[in-house]
C-alpha cells in the first residue's frame, strides 16, 4: 500500500510563490512516476505535472509552462512542486498522484494512488 501526503498549500497573493510536497510512504518509494493534478471549484481534476522515477523527465500543463517546477527526493521520497507567479486561476486543491508505470503519463486514470489534496488559493 502507498500513501501520499500532501503538505504546503495556503493562501497567497497574486505574483507570489508557494511550494507544495507530497511525501510516500509505504512501497511506492523512488520507483514510481509522481504527477501533480488541481481541480478547482465546478472543474474537472486536471493535470499540472509529472516527474519520472528518476527525477530526469518532466512534462507540464502548457498553462503552468515556465512558471511551476516539480522535482523530487528519492532519498526522502518526495516530491514538490514549486509554484511561482501565482494566478488567481491556479487557485485549487492540488493532488499528489503515483503510477507504477515508467512511462509519464498525463491521464489520471493511469495514476495508481493519490493523495487528499491540499488547497492553493492565490487572491488577486
Amino acid at each position: 500500500q502507498v500513501q501520499l501526503d500532501e503538505s504546503g498549500g495556503g493562501l497567497v497573493q497574486a505574483g507570489g510563490s508557494l511550494r507544495l510536497s507530497c511525501a510516500s510512504s509505504g512501497r511506492a518509494g523512488s520507483s514510481y512516476s509522481m504527477g501533480w493534478f488541481r481541480q478547482a471549484p465546478g472543474k474537472e481534476r486536471e493535470f499540472v505535472a509529472v516527474v519520472s522515477w528518476s527525477g530526469d523527465r518532466t512534462y507540464y500543463a502548457d498553462s503552468v509552462k515556465g512558471r511551476f517546477t516539480i522535482s523530487r527526493d528519492n532519498a526522502k521520497i518526495t516530491v514538490y512542486l514549486q509554484m511561482n507567479s501565482l494566478k488567481p486561476e491556479d487557485t485549487a486543491v492540488y493532488y499528489c498522484a503515483a503510477d507504477a508505470d515508467p512511462f509519464l503519463t498525463l491521464s489520471e486514470n493511469d495514476y495508481d494512488y493519490w493523495g487528499q489534496g491540499t488547497q492553493v488559493t492565490v487572491s488577486s
